[in-house]
């Protein structure tokens, strides 16, 4: 395995996240949200949507130059495209309610029920295109949705309170 798929393999399981044993989606979405705290907590909610877009470039590279040598379509490992999720997730909820804990923890719920249970039209995503694309594509669409729904649930607690 040469320096460079080795690199790849690394950041298509983001960071090493993908590697921690049983739900390695779950663990990686919780990995990924260390440094999208520390990005909207220090800067902003749109300063993490501008990281989901490079991010995401970064997923569809790493694996379009991996899934050749591997034997699965899109193994459970590689969890990048969680994080390009959920960060989209936290930064359109972020943008429009006050970042919080409970905001992180909801946005952090909604991300993993929308990529879980993949309702329409999440479900088609995950079979556009190649599946470099694919990979990223479903998650992308569970993080939008799961924006919006978290969202709603935001705006409806709020008003019962």
């Amino acid at each position: 395995m040469t320096t460079s798929h080795k690199l790849f393999t690394f950041i298509a399981a983001g960071f090493g996240s993908g590697w921690l044993p049983k739900a390695p989606g779950t663990w990686g979405t919780l990995a990924s949200l260390i440094p999208a705290w520390f990005i909207v907590s220090h800067y902003s909610a749109l300063y993490l949507l501008a990281a989901a877009l490079p991010l995401t470039a970064l997923g569809c590279f790493v694996c379009m130059r991996i899934l050749p040598q591997l034997q699965a379509k899109d193994p459970g490992w590689i969890v990048i495209d969680e994080w390009a999720g959920q960060w989209l997730c936290l930064a359109v909820m972020a943008q429009w309610a006050a970042f919080s804990p409970y905001l992180l923890l909801l946005s952090f719920l909604m991300f993993r029920l929308f990529d879980i249970f993949k309702p329409w039209p999440i479900s088609r995503l995950e079979r556009a295109g190649p599946a470099w694309w694919s990979i990223m594509a479903d998650d992308l669409g569970a993080g939008l949705l799961g924006a919006v729904s978290g969202l709603i649930l935001w705006q409806g607690a709020g008003a019962l309170f």
